[in-house]
């Protein structure tokens, strides 16, 4: 053969070598490294298939079962169950015949045995193709008080409520209750129908129960924001003992609608001008608050610091599961700012972003991550996974977050709180957000306990005429079935 024959045949020889393994790598890449995202894309059209033919691991809970799967009497289809599934809804989600929710959603994979980190635990099987069985996920909720949050959300008639508690030492989400809720069984069933009419009935319903109000919504968080804006203070050198500005009534910069306070302050310590920081909070002095917003330390100051508690972000609590974003306005409107530095306007958080709040200032000034799932066991029971606890941010520093929480406990012993003195509320702050044109009001408490240790914070938001206050008793017994 010709030298020039010889040459050719090589470069053909080399080309096709290089485009075979180009062929090899996209394969090896597809197969390897995107097997799992082709199979949870919405435009595969066999992602649906077979999903009730597959055991799910349950979802577990201080060693209660809170959801399962069961076999059908067909012998090849399995049914999921949730127990009282209006209590742990918020918790486990669902899983319906086109998605899956809460838990179920954020560790779909590791439920239905399909997760790349049971297969080291089950690797003959793996070996030979035989199907993995699912894990167990261990939720961080404690069942009691989780219980206990729920039926005192119903029991006050409020037409939307949410409660959240956090173990302020670790991140750990202990209680995260919401209502209207609904039942994961009538959307969890084998029909595509009737799980489709279930859907429709649930969304058709004006204040949407399949919504988590814990950390799918947000809401003007009233007075209990004036923790955040006094915490901007003494990161803006004051103490609690400092002379701060009150009086009755405050005009922003720039006109507006004169910022006063409540109606049952008139002739008490917020007429007084000036008082100590730590009554002006005790006893919730809009005058105050709104002029800290609007002037010193002014709207910077504010945002700055709502954005280290978390404020502007999506707040992770397990994986593919986070709260929507809660936010105060960056403006140049001394108007604006006073308001929303009371916690009305623009100013709206989730109760997990005020649980958070509380959190930040029992634990030294610091936010654990918090976290929604423990452990993570194989169908074996060995633990292949646990939660890894870690800080958020720091927002406070010992000493700053040292005069929080003798400001929070001030509330509790003479201030807009002290109905709930006796009780295991060691601090608190209330705060009563004035929904526009409607009837109700949002009532908010934070707070932490149990007055003994305290160790946990909880949010408590409910939506009903009256006042913050009236959501106090809610927090305390959260703190009671916690061990307070």
């Amino acid at each position: 053969m010709r030298p020039g024959i010889d040459r050719a045949l090589a470069a053909t020889w080399v080309v096709a070598l290089a485009m075979t393994v180009a062929l090899l790598a996209n394969i090896t890449y597809v197969q390897g490294f995107q097997a799992q995202d082709l199979r949870d894309s919405s435009l595969n059209a066999r992602r649906l298939q077979n999903r009730n033919k597959v055991e799910r691991g349950p979802i577990v809970a201080d060693g209660q079962r809170l959801a399962w799967s069961e076999l059908t009497s067909d012998g090849k289809t399995y049914q999921r169950h949730y127990a009282d599934s209006k209590v742990f809804s918020p918790i486990t989600g669902y899983f319906s015949p086109f998605t899956e929710t809460g838990l179920e959603g954020a560790e779909n994979h590791f439920l239905d045995g399909s997760d790349s980190r049971l297969a080291t635990t089950n690797l003959v099987d793996k070996i030979i193709g035989k199907h993995i069985p699912g894990g167990t996920v261990e939720a961080t909720i404690n069942v009691k008080a989780q219980r206990a949050a729920y039926q005192a959300l119903q029991a006050t008639g409020a037409r939307r409520a949410a409660a959240v508690a956090i173990d302020a030492k670790t991140g750990a989400v202990l209680v995260m209750a919401s209502t209207p809720s609904y039942d994961a069984n009538d959307v969890s069933v084998l029909s595509g129908d009737k799980s489709q009419a279930a859907f429709n009935r649930l969304n058709s319903e004006p204040l949407k129960p399949l919504l988590n109000k814990a950390t799918g919504e947000v809401y003007p968080p009233g007075s209990t924001f004036k923790t955040i804006v006094a915490s901007s203070a003494l990161s803006a050198g004051k103490s609690e003992d400092s002379q701060v500005r009150a009086g009755r009534s405050y005009q922003a910069p720039g006109g507006g609608q004169p910022i006063n306070n409540d109606a049952g302050d008139i002739g008490g310590e917020c007429d007084q001008n000036p008082i100590p920081l730590i009554d002006a909070y005790a006893q919730s002095c809009n005058t105050t608050f709104a002029y800290m917003g609007a002037q010193n330390p002014g709207n910077a100051a504010v945002h700055d610091q709502a954005g280290k508690f978390g404020f502007g972000s999506r707040i992770k609590i397990a994986a593919g599961m986070s709260a929507a974003p809660s936010a105060f306005p960056e403006t140049g409107q001394p108007v604006l700012s006073a308001l929303g530095s009371i916690g009305q306007g623009s100013t709206v958080a989730t109760p997990l972003q005020m649980a958070l709040v509380a959190a930040a200032v029992l634990n030294d000034g610091k936010i654990m991550q918090p976290y929604l799932v423990d452990k993570l066991r194989a169908a074996d029971g060995s633990v292949v996974q646990r939660a890894d606890q870690k800080v958020m941010a720091r927002p406070l520093t010992s000493d700053q977050a040292s005069q929080m929480r003798d400001l929070m406990k001030a509330v509790v012993a003479k201030g807009t709180g002290k109905q709930l003195r006796g009780t295991s509320v060691a601090g608190g702050k209330t705060g009563t957000a004035d929904v526009e044109n409607e009837p109700y009001n949002d009532r908010w408490f934070i707070g932490f306990g149990p007055a003994s240790d305290p160790r946990y914070a909880v949010a408590v938001m409910t939506e009903k005429k009256g006042y913050g206050i009236e959501s106090g008793p809610i927090a305390a017994k959260i703190f009671d079935a916690l061990g307070g």
